[in-house]
């Protein structure tokens, strides 16, 4: 037996209600440009709209005429969707919480998740939403996974709860050390303050 090894997301649909509430949320909400659209070959009553999330992939939407918006949270049973999270920088991170009262859109305000800030809020059909903005930038040839997979491995073998910006930190300099080659001997830390 062997894998289907994946690389990567290449796009993820959603059943959404009537093609105008589709655009004026996950363009006119959350920024994404509509880039394509046409029929749903599976099913010619629907109509299949992709939207740009900024990464290269997609994020694309069923819609029908018929079908109106339900701001009832959508099911999370097993096998169902709980969230959809979506990058944003730490500049549009830091303006979240004002541009969705603004709205009037109901929101969790922020909330620390260690690694990461998130903000959750609902789309018009009930499906939740995470904005999240990483307080990290991995170093130079390394991700962001690779980043949590380190910092994971410091925590667990110092019986840390969850994940913290300590270890955040200590994971880059960690990956940076193995990366990075240097003349020096030794590379521990040092203090070129001593008197």
């Amino acid at each position: 037996m062997r894998k289907m090894q994946v690389q990567g997301v290449h796009h993820i649909t959603l059943t959404g209600a009537d093609r105008q509430t589709s655009i004026d949320f996950w363009e006119g909400v959350l920024g994404m440009p509509f880039v394509f659209e046409q029929p749903n070959l599976d099913r010619a009553s629907e109509s299949h709209l992709y939207f740009d999330p900024g990464d290269g992939r997609l994020i694309t939407i069923f819609t029908e005429e018929s079908r109106k918006p339900d701001p009832r949270r959508t099911p999370t049973e097993p096998g169902c969707v709980h969230h959809i999270a979506f990058a944003v920088s730490r500049a549009t991170f830091s303006q979240t919480v004002e541009r969705l009262d603004e709205r009037g859109i109901r929101h969790s305000g922020v909330k620390d998740r260690g690694f990461m800030d998130s903000i959750y809020f609902t789309d018009p059909l009930g499906l939740l939403i995470e904005l999240a903005a990483y307080r990290f930038e991995p170093p130079e040839g390394h991700t962001h996974g690779e980043v949590l997979l380190e910092a994971h491995r410091i925590r667990v073998a110092r019986n840390d709860y969850a994940i913290a910006e300590i270890h955040l930190a200590d994971a880059i300099e960690a990956l940076t050390m193995r990366r990075r080659q240097s003349l020096s001997a030794d590379r521990g830390p040092k203090n070129p303050y001593r008197n």
